[in-house]
């Protein structure tokens, strides 16, 4: 390098130089230079859920694998759904919103109402139902 800190054309760049580095803007990630720079990133992906919401959790997960994997009935398809975004809504973000509650609680209730299903299945909503009205006081 010369004095400058450009490269010698020709000549191999060496550590030590008087090189920089300038990033105008980043947003997660990790930057390391020189030839024993070491970055580090750690990510997160999901929120750790409170622990009424890691009970729900739970139990929404128990109630999906307890539905009919096979021959569902356009029921269990459209709780199954609400399932999983309720699902995917903790894993996310710790927490199920108030709406998000109501909804699923209402889903559940009506298809314990409208089912014929298994003594585990029925067991396994139980679980939600009272999972949503602790939360929802």
């Amino acid at each position: 390098m010369s004095d400058t800190g450009h490269p010698i054309p020709g000549r191999p760049t060496q550590d030590g130089g008087a090189g920089s580095v300038h990033i105008g803007s980043m947003s997660g990630g990790s930057i390391a230079t020189g030839s024993h720079g070491s970055a580090y990133s750690v990510n997160q992906t999901a929120a750790e859920p409170d622990p009424r919401h890691a009970e729900l959790l739970q139990a929404i997960r128990a109630l999906r694998e307890a539905l009919p994997a096979r021959e569902r009935s356009a029921e269990d398809t459209t709780l199954d759904g609400e399932l999983a975004d309720a699902e995917a809504e903790i894993t996310r973000t710790g927490a199920a919103g108030p709406e998000r509650l109501t909804r699923l609680l209402t889903g559940v209730r009506g298809w314990l109402g409208s089912q014929a299903a298994a003594a585990g299945a029925i067991a396994s909503a139980t679980a939600v139902v009272q999972g949503i009205a602790q939360l929802l006081g």
